[in-house]
């Protein structure tokens, strides 16, 4: 009961103080190294780092680092402990052979340097878990309870930007929409701690990073998205919007980026994302019923294939916001010339919330 006040609690502080900040507009154009890091005039942003990883054991694991900020104030207070800004992060693991996730949050303030972002060095960090940004790699440093990690991702290709315009639009009307860019494909390599042992990894990573002041419609209820790395180099990523009466936002939208790194922007009505009937995991702790099985055909690029998970819970239910499933995922179908493997992250939001698909205990 206490999580839920505190959740709304920040809802409240942060609507009303959403006038001081930018809304994202078309127009926008990205710079690097600058936009790599933090934008204080706009009132929310994340930087959202994803990945599957093998050991050399054959051991595999999904991995989650995500650093949000959410402005509370536009104030001019020198105060340390004034709240400008509260920080926000998760930290996850999946491990798919032993058929355990693990997840922490974590929310701060800045205060006198325990949560925030410095361009000048390059991190991102809050408490421990950090994120350091440099122009050809980037490293990751995360320790929970009982799992962790530490790793070195090198982009192989150079930043997408989502969307179009300078915007990833999320519905019809001024402001709802983000700046949004991604890096598809970062090699990585590192440790990860999993029940007393460390275990040296290889694999690829997803980063997102976006920034905006208030992108949802109120009719909107949530979000499916999915990255993919396919085996032949190419990416994807596509994110249907979901209306509280149940039909699929047209803003909706994606990108494939080619093995070279040429990327093709997908509006919604390019790709159809489908839920397999009857494939749903009912969450133990939030009753929430997630479809764990999708279908996606994408036409234009004479592309299909199914997405399943090799591991079934993997909710993220949060003290400090809302519960979503957030996992790695396999996929398999064809493409014109070849059939077509990968790996992923699938993410879904609003399942567990008031008047969503919820199943009575």
């Amino acid at each position: 009961m206490k999580s839920k006040w505190i959740g709304w609690l920040l809802l409240v502080v942060a609507t009303a103080s959403a006038q001081q900040y930018k809304l994202a507009l078309p127009g926008y154009r990205f710079q690097f190294p600058r936009d790599y890091f933090n934008h204080e005039d706009y009132q929310t942003e994340w930087w959202y780092y994803t990945g599957n990883v093998r050991a050399r054991d054959g051991h595999r694991f999904g991995f989650e680092l995500t650093f949000f900020r959410q402005g509370i104030s536009r104030a001019a207070n020198p105060a340390p402990w004034y709240v400008h800004d509260l920080w926000m992060a998760h930290l996850a693991l999946s491990e798919i052979d032993g058929q355990r996730f693990h997840h922490e949050e974590r929310l701060n303030r800045a205060g006198p340097g325990i949560a925030g972002v410095d361009a000048g060095s390059g991190v991102i960090w809050n408490g421990n878990w950090k994120a350091r940004i440099a122009p050809n790699e980037e490293n990751l440093r995360g320790i929970g309870k009982d799992f962790g990690l530490t790793l070195k991702l090198v982009p192989m290709k150079p930043p997408v930007i989502q969307g179009q315009d300078g915007v990833s639009r999320k519905a019809a009307g001024v402001g709802h929409a983000s700046h949004y860019y991604s890096l598809t494909r970062l090699l990585t390599s590192g440790t990860i701690y999993a029940q007393g042992k460390a275990y040296q990894v290889d694999g690829t990573s997803w980063m997102d990073h976006e920034f905006f002041t208030g992108s949802m419609a109120a009719d909107e209820s949530g979000w499916d998205w999915l990255s993919v790395q396919f085996d032949d180099g190419s990416d994807l990523m596509l994110y249907r919007l979901r209306h509280k009466d149940g039909s699929i936002d047209p803003y909706s939208s994606g990108s494939y980026v080619d093995a070279h790194g040429n990327s093709r922007f997908l509006p919604s009505q390019d790709f159809v994302m489908t839920p397999a009937a009857g494939r749903r995991w009912i969450s133990p702790e939030t009753r929430a019923a997630y479809p764990l099985r999708w279908h996606v055909s994408i036409p234009i690029l004479n592309l299909a294939f199914d997405v399943t998970t090799p591991l079934r819970a993997q909710e993220l239910t949060g003290k400090f916001g809302p519960s979503y499933w957030e996992g790695a995922v396999d996929v398999a179908g064809a493409s014109a010339k070849s059939t077509v493997r990968g790996v992923g992250y699938l993410e879904m939001t609003g399942y567990a919330e008031p008047g969503s698909q919820v199943v009575p205990r």
